[in-house]
């Protein structure tokens, strides 16, 4: 006769649920804000709807927390996604989440101030091995994500034979997501974090305020998942006309009267097929850091 405890899913410590609860809320804060040219609750788009990427924050937040190293978090939390939603929805989220809940957890262990979440953050990256580089590689084969293309050196379709901050250190110069392991995560915690806290304290609005971040990101360098797919120009000219757009939504004192102008960029972006996916991710990432700051 099987023994069916081993049915029964781990229970999470208070702690890790409070932090599996950021994670989730922040996922559904990103498909609840008019991020254009993304998916969200009024804005779907590139075969997707929002309801994959709640499915898919449900699914991995589990397997975030509940990691023992920071690969078999990333490749258990793909694996959860993907299973779920169908497809890749949140690759780029996951890897940016699971190093801040990773710092989160350690502050949590150590019982030591927010002001400390950057520096649990560098603790976790210099730590990561070459065994988590390989369980990333095999989660980013999983999610199939698009542009990738070839590399000369430590491509995903080979084994790495580096720690994972160091394959992502080499990816850097060309992709967003992997220059926040190689910068302790500058991007998030210089650009995303201080906006969401400004905007938040203005506009009384999580929603909004990730729109302002995501913006933010759009205008301050070329979205790399656009300038994989489509190359430098477009990704150049969609940050250009971010821009604009930017300066107008920081202006307003009610940014639901913007709402028509960020509806009419999205429909633009959408007809060509172009997704600032990266920008979309640095905001999830900078919400959660926001979120972990305030509570841990």
């Amino acid at each position: 006769m099987a023994d069916k405890r081993r049915s029964v899913p781990k229970r999470l410590s208070p702690g890790k649920k409070v932090i599996r609860q950021h994670y989730v809320m922040a996922c559904r804060f990103d498909v609840m804000a008019l991020k254009p040219g993304n998916v969200s609750i009024a804005l779907p788009g590139h075969d997707m709807v929002a309801e994959q990427f709640l499915a898919a924050a449900r699914a991995s937040g589990p397997a975030l927390v509940g990691g023992k190293t920071l690969g078999d978090s990333i490749l258990a939390a793909t694996k959860a996604s993907v299973n779920v939603a169908g497809c890749n929805t949140n690759l780029g989220i996951v890897l940016l989440a699971a190093p801040l809940i990773h710092a989160g957890l350690v502050i949590q262990a150590h019982k030591r101030p927010t002001s400390c979440l950057r520096d649990a953050l560098l603790s976790v990256l210099d730590q990561t091995t070459v065994a988590d580089a390989q369980q990333v590689y095999e989660a980013i084969l999983i999610a199939e994500p698009g542009g990738l293309g070839r590399s000369d050196a430590h491509d995903v379709a080979d084994t790495p034979e580096i720690s994972l901050r160091e394959t992502m250190a080499y990816a850097a110069v060309r992709d967003r997501i992997a220059h926040q392991y190689a910068t302790n995560f500058v991007d998030v915690m210089t650009l995303g974090v201080p906006i969401f806290q400004h905007f938040v304290r203005r506009w009384g609005s999580i929603s909004w305020a990730c729109v302002a971040v995501y913006l933010s990101f759009l205008s301050a360098f070329n979205d790399t998942h656009i300038e994989r797919k489509f190359g430098a120009e477009l990704a150049s000219e969609v940050s250009r006309d971010a821009m604009a757009l930017e300066r107008g939504f920081k202006a307003c004192e009610n940014p639901a009267q913007f709402a028509s102008s960020l509806t009419i960029f999205d429909a633009e972006l959408k007809r060509g097929g172009v997704n600032p996916g990266t920008s979309a991710d640095l905001t999830v990432a900078s919400l959660l850091a926001y979120l972990l700051q305030a509570s841990i």
